[in-house]
């Protein structure tokens, strides 16, 4: 099997001339977990996931302490926004490099590569022409190999 035998083919993506707040409202809306960012071509040049918004949300003390569990809640922190200049960005500010495998890779490739790089999600492209045509998660691809092997006991 391949990565397109069971990737998402109906992708939601963002351009790259997009703000932050737009991003976040895409995120709401659609309750994904990671928007790949294109080019006018279509092609992949980055990806934003919902932890790099959130991070936005989070207090700056977060990144220095080694647990939370002390921390009954944030208390009027839980209240706050990022600031309106920060929201009307280029969500070039906020995107990560993408990584991406092309639509004959194979699902223990994939799912190797998303455990090796800390991914949930990774989008696919299309060998042809690099363009982006479908996104898989861990769960689709773990899923599809767990049925690969139960129908080799059938």
């Amino acid at each position: 099997m391949k990565i397109s035998d069971c990737m998402k083919r109906n992708v939601i993506s963002i351009s790259v001339k997009a703000t932050v707040h737009e991003a976040a409202a895409i995120f709401v809306k659609k309750h994904i977990g990671l928007l790949p960012v294109l080019d006018r071509s279509g092609k992949p040049i980055g990806v934003i996931g919902m932890r790099d918004l959130l991070k936005l949300e989070l207090p700056d003390f977060v990144n220095f302490i080694a647990d939370v569990d002390f921390v009954h809640d944030f208390g009027a922190v839980e209240e706050t926004r990022p600031p309106a200049s920060v929201l009307k960005k280029s969500i070039k500010s906020l995107m990560r490099p993408v990584i991406t495998v092309d639509e004959d890779c194979g699902l223990l490739r994939a799912y190797a590569l998303m455990l090796q790089q800390n991914l949930h999600d990774i989008p696919v492209v299309s060998r042809k022409d690099g363009k982006l045509i479908g996104i898989a998660s861990r769960v689709d691809t773990g899923a599809a190999i767990l049925k690969r092997g139960d129908e080799g006991e059938k």
